[in-house]
């Protein structure tokens, strides 16, 4: 098990971490940047499913714990690995820290796993950034793997 290895990005949004924070758990506003459709918002103890409809794709997202404004941890993907979400108030807004770790896989597969990672949460945060600081939804999530 390679648990020690972990993912992170990071991005600066000039943007209340009241408003951050309920971007990533609400999905009326995170549909706006990341994933396309979502069974409710993110809740302590519960298991939502998130949907990318342009790629036939859904997860189901398991969410472990809520600290209002500071943190979010959750357990998703196939095979499922930990995600962290943590908010941090900044002179010029709020930093969020992605962190994804717990990984199963090995050798070749645990480097493709690290950069798909790695490459996803940062286009996650960036679109996150556009959207809540400028009110523009890029489509970079659907832009990144263009079927046609």
């Amino acid at each position: 098990m390679s648990s020690t290895i972990y993912v992170e990005a990071q991005m600066l949004i000039r943007k209340s971490i009241e408003d951050v924070f309920e971007a990533f758990i609400n999905p009326e506003l995170t549909t706006n940047f990341w994933f396309t459709k979502s069974t409710g918002k993110l809740e302590e103890g519960k298991t939502i499913i998130w949907e990318w409809e342009m790629y036939g794709v859904k997860s189901e997202v398991k969410v472990h714990q809520i600290i209002p404004n500071q943190l979010i941890k959750t357990e998703w993907g196939e095979p499922s690995t930990h995600v962290d979400y943590e908010f941090r108030v900044m002179e010029k807004g709020t930093l969020v820290v992605i962190k994804s770790y717990g990984f199963s896989q090995t050798g070749e597969d645990l480097l493709k796993i690290i950069n798909d990672n790695t490459g996803g949460f940062t286009t996650v945060l960036d679109g996150c950034k556009a959207y809540l600081e400028h009110g523009i939804n890029l489509r970079l999530i659907e832009d990144k793997f263009p079927q046609k």
